[in-house]
């Protein structure tokens, strides 16, 4: 088992609430047991082909639908994958509307699922999400973010790939 939560060192924080450091097979348990989940990716999905690989493989085996912020559809065209383009800003808006329907028109989401986003980027989105929601986040990114309700420590990109495929099994 990949050891995700030694390391959840912060340099600010963003109100009176931090998440919990969380390991990857709770991680995707919690993903596979949510009744209306999203994953949100970012553009940073494509600096490295295996965390692009990693993110098409959590969406298709978790069948999660896919909000592609920043230039993120590109790698996800063609893939399998049920991927529809927002940007993160307007989606976060969105999230906290309790009558908006979803990408999909099937109703409000209770658990978003984030990865490939700039730390600081994501950060301030979480804390709307977080003040302004009820939404569960999940952050399965590289780097703590203390913002998200979870979230994997600060960890080397090797172990990220470890991490997430801990992940896929799990879900």
């Amino acid at each position: 088992m990949v050891d995700v939560i030694k390391n959840t060192q912060i340099h600010c924080t963003y109100g009176c609430k931090s998440s919990k450091a969380v390991q990857p097979d709770v991680a995707g348990k919690m993903i596979s047991k949510a009744k209306r989940p999203l994953f949100i990716v970012g553009s940073q999905i494509l600096k490295d082909e295996e965390l692009l690989k990693r993110s098409i493989e959590i969406a298709k085996k978790a069948d999660l639908p896919v909000a592609a912020t920043g230039h993120s559809m590109s790698g996800l065209v063609d893939q399998g994958v049920n991927a529809k383009y927002i940007n993160v800003h307007a989606l976060a808006t969105y999230l906290c509307d309790p009558n908006w329907t979803g990408l999909d028109g099937k109703g409000q989401y209770d658990t978003i699922i984030v990865l490939g986003h700039f730390k600081y980027y994501i950060d301030q989105v979480l804390s709307g999400l977080k003040s302004f929601s009820k939404l569960k986040s999940i952050a399965i990114e590289r780097e703590y973010i203390q913002n998200a309700t979870m979230s994997f420590g600060n960890i080397t990109p090797a172990v990220h790939i470890e991490a997430l495929d801990e992940l896929i099994d799990n879900l």
